[in-house]
């Protein structure tokens, strides 16, 4: 019995600890995203062409919406959309897992060996990057 019981606690303990864990979990916000990450999308970089050029309405794993003709940003409802396509870019609180971040930054500072639209990002030290870490981080 003495076994059982022992057994029991520990099942306990480590239920208590992932839901500890869970409670702990970084969320994305979408106010930030709208506000500080989508506008890098649209931002030219030196030496590069915008992330938009080639992710609007792309067949990849960055698919942004289409801008309304004429507009400089995306609507609410647009924004909504981007904010689920890039969410699963992402492994919120683990920057070193998430897409978003490592696929457009140069392989020297950590980054995936190929992007075809260049390295956006030379280091982890680029304002722009941070900006990115942060939302993943769930600032």
């Amino acid at each position: 019995m003495t076994a059982r019981v022992a057994i029991l606690a520990a099942a306990a303990l480590v239920v208590a600890g992932m839901s500890t864990a869970a409670a702990q979990q970084k969320t994305l916000d979408y106010a930030y995203f709208k506000n500080r990450v989508e506008p890098i999308f649209l931002q030219k970089r030196e030496g590069h062409t915008r992330c938009y050029v080639c992710h609007e309405e792309a067949n990849n794993g960055l698919r942004l919406e289409k801008l309304p003709a004429g507009a400089t940003f995306w609507t609410d409802e647009q924004s909504r959309k981007n904010f689920a396509i890039v969410s699963t870019l992402v492994v919120p609180g683990d920057l070193a897992n998430s897409r978003l971040l490592l696929h457009p930054l140069a392989p020297e500072a950590g980054g995936d060996l190929f992007h075809s639209g260049g390295r956006q990002f030379a280091s982890k030290d680029d304002p722009d990057w941070k900006i990115l870490a942060q939302w993943v981080n769930g600032r």
